[in-house]
């Protein structure tokens, strides 16, 4: 192809059909994460544990900035990140212990 911009709209398509593909994978991946965390909220509320695990959370939070460091993603967006998540997995299973 020896049209410049052809070529770029080319590769913009296949940046972005690649972009979907893994926005597919990250939902899916976050929906059976969740449904796991759903397991551990049921199992929590019926053997009356708290919903929150502070010490796991903090170990968590740490190995994710190692994976993110890793494979080089900025580890205090990977942090962010995963602290959402871990906020949204305690009102779960708050929800659960009512």
């Amino acid at each position: 192809m020896s049209d410049p911009v052809a070529r770029a709209a080319v590769l913009l398509k296949e940046h972005r059909e690649s972009i979907d593909r893994l926005d597919a994978i990250l939902v899916y991946t976050l929906a059976e994460r969740f449904k796991h965390t759903q397991s551990v909220g049921r199992l929590k509320a019926g053997h009356d544990l708290p919903p929150s695990d502070p010490a796991r959370e903090a170990r968590q939070i740490e190995r994710l900035e190692r994976l993110a460091e890793e494979a080089k993603l900025d580890p205090e967006f990977a942090k962010k990140f995963l602290t959402f998540i871990i906020s949204e997995v305690i009102r779960h299973h708050e929800k659960l212990q009512k």
